[in-house]
């Protein structure tokens, strides 16, 4: 009889094509796989099942994944096996037997996402895997009051990538913020919601960024909302200023 693992986990995007798995690239999935598979000394692969996919060079501080295993492990064996097996860019944070109706994408309830913006005139070659790159001058004032327009349930359309799958664009963000890390000349993010769209933490970050450095008026996210037109967001944020910081699930708070 087999036994599920919740699997908390740590990567550095930098180097991978994303998380799901895809012929001859290198995935966070397929690595965790062989790993896992390493494991159970069986021929036949173990499939994990993720949260959600993060795009190639996007990061994650607390991605979620379960999987199925033949025989019980104590959880802090398990993680320590794991890390054992894994490269140096990917690290379990945390192993957690649960119950066979836990499901690591259908049991969420909501998800945070990180967005860091170095500040330059040039992009910092040591951060330039790390963090989106914005030279222009930011009031940080005019983001702090469009971010309330953020909040609430509302159709995305206007945020979400061409290429997604999915039809219904009407999500809810409980928490949006923005503070200045004057030290590192860095200017960061947060969102906290119910879900997310393809690429639509990217495009609400360059939006604000816009707001801003004056591009757009405070409050043109509500105009957005109503037009329901990609084109109209225009820019999207880089894939290496993202992370996937919490996965929340209904006995967790946000």
């Amino acid at each position: 009889m087999s036994v599920r693992y919740k699997i908390t986990v740590a990567y550095d995007g930098a180097a991978f094509a994303g998380f799901q798995r895809q012929p001859n690239q290198r995935t966070v999935e397929s690595v965790l796989e062989k790993a896992v598979t390493i494991m159970s000394k069986s021929d036949v692969p173990v499939r994990i099942y993720g949260s959600g996919r993060t795009d190639a060079g996007v990061h994650a501080l607390g991605q979620v994944f379960h999987f199925d295993f033949m025989h019980e492990i104590p959880e802090m064996s398990m993680l320590r096996a794991l890390n054992s097996l894994l490269p140096l860019d990917v690290q379990v944070k945390k192993a957690e037997l649960v119950s066979d109706d836990f499901h690591s994408r259908y049991s969420t309830h909501g998800k945070r996402y990180m967005y860091r913006v170095s500040q330059g005139e040039f992009t910092d070659p040591f951060k330039r895997f790390y963090t989106g790159h914005y030279k222009y001058k930011i009031d940080i004032a005019k983001i702090e009051e469009a971010l309330p327009d953020l909040v609430g349930e509302h159709d995305f359309s206007s945020f979400v990538a061409a290429g997604s799958q999915v039809t219904n664009h009407v999500r809810t963000i409980y928490e949006a913020t923005v503070r200045e890390d004057k030290e590192n000349h860095e200017i960061i993010f947060e969102f906290y919601g119910n879900g997310f769209l393809y690429n639509m933490v990217r495009i609400l970050v360059a939006t604000l960024l816009e707001i801003g450095n004056g591009r757009r008026p405070v409050h043109d996210i509500l105009r957005l909302y109503e037009v329901k037109d990609r084109q109209q967001a225009r820019e999207t944020a880089p894939a290496s200023g993202l992370y996937l910081k919490k996965v929340y699930y209904p006995d967790e708070l946000g």
